[in-house]
């Protein structure tokens, strides 16, 4: 089969959303599957071979974050010639109600078209005031896909239209990693991993913790990962608290892995916005024990706390109880670490691969325009 898939943010910033088609992406060529993917961004010798980019992106406040993306007429041009060359059998567009390629992605063309909708927001006045153009090209779509039902929400809040439900993936086993005896401590290390300038990450709660979990276990240390000014964040901690800290700064793929197989906890006290959390089943496949603020998103994941302790959204105090008490309770960390070796292998993307190529599948049979269709067992 001969794929397109359009990506709204720029190829060279990390994010979500990019990684997932990457993988995804690598995942289909090893079957066999020929894909081209279209993406904000300059040319760049160390792009992959199967990204076309189109362009410098404009950066814009999106769900409490900043995307890179693209739009007007020159990319459109672009996009139609890509869409002409590639002469695909089915196209993916993702994050459709972004304004961005998804958007001129969908307008150009005539195949049939799948779209993944990746964001949870409760309102979005740019949606709103672009919700007759975003209807009519939802109109277009063939099949519409959602990673959670917090972003389905969104989607049926919004656009009146539903999704079928298929989560985000990973190469679970990549996560199996020997741990770095460097990052090791007696008294336990916790690990967060996140955009520092984002305060919907929740860094901020997990600071306020520190102190409490630093005293109740003097030589614990706290990894974090994640693009930002460091100083600043450095010089709002205690002194007595702060060499405990160590800030990584970007990390690679290999070095998240590795920070995740080291740590006997892992941190999610994000405080809102999120539609998925792949960082979760990162954790859980790398073995480290989840604390993370109980967001529905989350909250799905974790199986309702199965897998993983949850605890109320922004609260320091509960996140710094929870995090003592799993700290001083290594059969509990151990019972949540077996659970979620099992509970992770739902994200793998063996599975969740044969899913989207089931929903092309049915796309391809249906055909382009203005038609829908229903998987088996949904309303």
């Amino acid at each position: 089969m001969k794929v397109g898939i359009a990506c709204p943010y720029s190829w060279d910033v990390p994010g979500g959303v990019q990684v997932h088609i990457r993988d995804f992406t690598e995942e289909l060529t090893s079957r066999g599957h020929k894909v081209s993917v279209l993406a904000p961004g300059e040319d760049d010798d160390d792009l992959p071979p199967y990204v076309t980019t189109v362009g410098r992106p404009l950066a814009i406040p999106y769900n409490g974050s900043v995307a890179r993306v693209a739009f007007g007429p020159r990319i459109a041009a672009r996009v139609r010639r890509w869409l002409l060359d590639g002469d695909f059998d089915v196209v993916h567009v993702h994050e459709p109600a972004s304004l961005s390629l998804g958007l001129i992605t969908t307008l150009w063309a005539e195949v049939p078209i799948v779209a993944t909708s990746h964001s949870a927001m409760r309102r979005s006045r740019a949606m709103s005031a672009a919700q007759g153009l975003l209807k009519s090209a939802f109109e277009k779509f063939t099949a519409h896909i959602a990673v959670s039902e917090e972003a389905r929400r969104t989607v049926v809040q919004h656009l009146g239209v539903d999704a079928v439900l298929i989560p985000n993936g990973l190469f679970v086993d990549r996560f199996a990693v020997p741990v770095r005896e460097e990052w090791r401590s007696g008294d336990g290390t916790l690990s967060f991993l996140g955009r520092l300038d984002e305060p919907r990450k929740g860094l901020q709660v997990l600071l306020k913790a520190w102190p409490a979990i630093h005293d109740a276990f003097p030589k614990a240390r706290l990894l974090v990962a994640g693009r930002g000014e460091i100083d600043d964040i450095r010089r709002g901690i205690e002194p007595r608290h702060r060499d405990a800290v160590e800030f990584l700064g970007g990390v690679s793929d290999d070095d998240k892995a590795a920070m995740l197989a080291s740590s006997d906890i892992y941190v999610a006290p994000h405080i809102g916005g999120e539609s998925f959390g792949i960082v979760l089943a990162e954790a859980m496949a790398a073995g480290a024990p989840v604390l993370s603020s109980d967001l529905e998103a989350f909250q799905a994941v974790l199986d309702g706390g199965r897998l993983g302790a949850l605890v109320p959204v922004g609260d320091s105090s509960a996140l710094a109880d929870e995090a003592i008490a799993l700290l001083g309770d290594p059969a509990r960390r151990a019972r949540y670490r077996a659970a979620a070796s099992l509970g992770v292998r739902r994200y793998d993307w063996s599975r969740v691969a044969d899913e989207v190529l089931a929903v092309y599948e049915m796309a391809v049979a249906v055909g382009s325009g203005g038609h829908t269709f229903k998987l088996p067992g949904l309303p």
